[in-house]
């Protein structure tokens, strides 16, 4: 009876989280960067701090790539945690402790926690990321390793407050200009800006990023050949898509960087929920949403014809990502997404048929293999409406 009292509680609790946090913007339009700045050193000293924090920034890949390195650390015997963003359909999932995503009895300590040592004044004008990041710092108290992943950007990012000991940068592109700046050199600068200390470079496609980073070692000089092909093989062999070779060994370059043992065997189990992820016989659910997403996407599926179903956020370049997808589109279905954010459907069906695209409105899967694509959101809608 206590137990049932208690979850209910918790329940309670959970729901109350989430309505502060739905009454918040994602993030602000005119940025204050001074608010969590301001905030942290305000009530930092109430925080038990983890051993180690390795950041990541990049436009792609940060997911992945922390959750190789966090779970190859865990199964090593570490305390660990992963801060991640979005998450998929559970807020749980953007804060990872210990080989499982947080419980709600944690998260709502960690809320009341907050609600009782943030002044009120920052109460009332923290972000969702912003709160989210502090929710996620205050659990992660007594980790070993924290495994941070930025947010939209780099040296004004809510993660960019706390003391880290190494960066991790993984592909840089064009994302968020709104926020970043218009070119590769200005998104990159902003997104650099935010290593602290180390830092270690991974797989790049502009040779702009790579004349910024040239006092820092990349992540293949990590490796020798035959390490190398050990990555490969353990992608191949686990049915991960290739483009995570990358991400793995950017991932194991920082596992090598703390002079810890190279062995994949500590890899054993790890789980990249909608990251080109088959969920069943023909159909695969990623998450990516902008053109470098869709370059991966057509790489996989090379010399093939396939469906997708997609949406896409307004201030995405949908026309060019579904110009960089076409090659390898059979036919275009447009799933309905309830999100403020969401492009109008009719604007999106009207671009694909610009393009020469056969498109129409998603009713029912085909039977064809069959990729779910075009954010978070998305593949939310779709596992939602078809488990």
């Amino acid at each position: 009876m206590k137990d049932c009292i208690k979850q209910k509680k918790v329940e309670e609790i959970v729901l109350k989280l989430n309505d502060f946090l739905n009454q918040k913007p994602l993030f602000y339009k005119e940025i204050d960067y001074d608010r969590m700045p301001n905030c942290w050193n305000t009530i930092k000293n109430s925080f038990k701090k983890p051993k180690k924090i390795i950041h990541i920034i990049g436009t792609n890949g940060k997911g992945s790539t922390g959750r190789f390195l966090v779970h190859y650390l865990y199964k090593m015997g570490f305390n660990v945690g992963h801060y991640t963003s979005p998450h998929i359909l559970k807020f749980n999932e953007r804060i990872w402790l210990n080989g499982k995503d947080i419980d709600d009895d944690s998260l709502e300590k960690a809320h009341q926690f907050l609600q009782n040592t943030i002044p009120k004044k920052y109460l009332q004008t923290l972000s969702y990321f912003e709160y989210t990041t502090l929710l996620a710092m205050r659990i992660f108290g007594n980790c070993d390793y924290v495994i941070l992943e930025a947010g939209l950007g780099g040296e004004r990012d809510a993660t960019s407050v706390f003391d880290r000991d190494l960066t991790l940068v993984t592909t840089i592109d064009y994302d968020h200009q709104a926020f970043l700046g218009d070119t590769i050199k200005e998104i990159a600068t902003t997104k650099l800006k935010s290593i602290k200390n180390k830092a270690i470079i991974g797989k790049q496609i502009h040779d702009e990023v790579y004349k910024l980073t040239e006092k820092y070692p990349f992540y293949l000089d990590y490796f020798d050949n035959y390490e190398i092909q050990e990555i490969r093989e353990f992608i191949k062999t686990n049915n991960f898509a290739s483009y995570l070779v990358d991400n793995l060994a950017l991932a194991l370059s920082a596992v090598i960087e703390e002079e810890l043992p190279f062995d994949l065997k500590y890899l054993k189990g790890v789980q990249l929920f909608g990251r080109m992820q088959q969920i069943k016989k023909n159909l695969y659910i990623d998450v990516g949403h902008n053109p470098l997403a869709a370059r991966v996407i057509v790489n996989e599926f090379k010399n093939e014809k396939i469906d997708i179903i997609y949406n896409t956020y307004s201030d995405k370049d949908y026309k060019e990502i579904l110009n960089i997808l076409k090659p390898i589109i059979d036919k275009l279905f447009i799933i309905d997404v309830e999100n403020e954010r969401i492009a109008k459907k009719d604007d999106v069906i009207n671009t694909a048929k610009e393009l020469g695209i056969d498109v129409e409105e998603f009713m029912n899967i085909r039977d064809k293999k069959t990729l779910v694509f075009g954010s978070f959101s998305v593949v939310e809608k779709f596992l939602n409406e078809n488990r």
